[in-house]
């Protein structure tokens, strides 16, 4: 077993060849080496398995009847879905000419046939780690672009309005007491929500960066949810949203405060921003299996579709959108929480359906 792959995935290879004996040796080489292969005995057959189930690399002969290989090659960088598979030709022709035209087709390699066992496997496991490490740049851009859009427009937004409230105070002098009292109340509820932004992002920030301590111990959930409760309570007072706790038996987990603190708290934010005025939110917690506890987060709010559900917890993913009073909603405390819960070993999920409201959901281990 080749030891460079992984345990945990194994990479997906797609051999085209019109030659079953061709197709055989060199799956068999591959297989023996712990790479899962698909082989196929033309092109069209080869651009249909591709579309359906996409292979990490093909490697793909070029004189075959009916569409050769330059054509499927073609045919691959065409569709968006599939041009970033990379393609390694395997032929029989050594021409210059066609070695040019595979790689200006967008191969990323050439092996002659015949070839030798040892090359094989070295460029592929030289093209699926350069493949991994373009996809791993393109998801840390995508991440980097979404931070950078979060501090310009989910900074910048309660931050100028708290300068327009502190200028309407000073320029007015004379301001009632009724007035005063209400934009004091908003500079509050606004730099609350600010703190809060500026510290998901400096977790963000320090998790992505391995520089987050995690300093694990014995907790009491039912008091950790009784300080979160606490944190929110003035958002939740601003849409007279009640939020209550069901904490059934005395519960205690093995994990790290701080990140506790912050999954429950971002949770409840949550829920907050997604829930009409008037509306309720749940908090209960219950054993779990394998020495577990699940802590239960549910309001009846607007819901989602599945297809925000399906992608709550990935920053890089659209599937935001604004809160039922207009309030920003960037995904980073959703994606935070999904990284903190893992981080203590434990599972989080939700569950909701579309104007009926949401549960999110989350385990955390009870033992070391």
């Amino acid at each position: 077993m080749n030891k460079k792959i992984s345990d945990q995935y194994i990479p997906n290879i797609l051999i085209v060849d019109d030659i079953a004996a061709n197709l055989k040796v060199l799956g068999g080489i591959l297989k023996d080496n712990g790479y899962k292969i698909r082989p196929v005995l033309n092109g069209q057959m080869a651009l249909q398995v591709a579309e359906i189930d996409q292979p990490d690399l093909i490697l793909l002969d070029i004189m075959m009847p009916g569409m050769d290989g330059y054509e499927v090659c073609r045919q691959l960088k065409r569709n968006p879905k599939l041009q970033d598979i990379p393609v390694i030709f395997i032929s029989a022709l050594n021409d210059t000419k066609d070695v040019v035209n595979a790689f200006t087709l967008g191969g990323v390699d050439y092996i002659t046939n015949p070839f030798q066992a040892e090359e094989v496997l070295a460029r592929v496991a030289t093209h699926l780690k350069i493949c991994q490490q373009s996809k791993e740049l393109k998801e840390l851009n995508a991440t980097k672009d979404k931070f950078f859009s979060i501090i310009a427009h989910d900074l910048r937004g309660p931050i100028g309005s708290m300068m327009q409230i502190a200028e309407i105070i000073s320029e007015k002098g004379n301001v009632d007491e009724d007035t005063l009292y209400s934009f004091l109340e908003s500079q509050k509820e606004l730099s609350i929500n600010t703190f809060h932004l500026l510290e998901n992002l400096l977790s963000w920030a320090r998790s992505n960066t391995n520089k987050i301590e995690y300093f694990p111990s014995t907790l009491n959930i039912n008091d950790l949810i009784e300080y979160s409760i606490g944190n929110v309570r003035i958002q939740a007072k601003s849409k007279n949203i009640s939020v209550s706790a069901n904490y059934g038996e005395q519960l205690q987990a093995y994990a790290d405060e701080n990140m506790v603190r912050l999954i429950i708290r971002n949770l409840l934010s949550n829920a907050i921003k997604f829930t009409q005025q008037g509306g309720e939110i749940n908090i209960s917690t219950y054993p779990g299996e394998d020495n577990s506890i699940i802590i239960a987060i549910k309001d009846n709010g607007i819901g989602m579709p599945k297809i925000i559900s399906d992608n709550i917890f990935q920053i890089d993913k659209k599937s935001n959108r604004p809160g039922t009073e207009g309030e920003s909603s960037n995904g980073l405390g959703l994606m935070l929480c999904k990284e903190f819960v893992e981080k203590n070993g434990g599972k989080i999920w939700a569950e909701s359906e579309d104007g009926k409201g949401s549960t999110f959901c989350f385990t955390l281990n009870t033992t070391s």
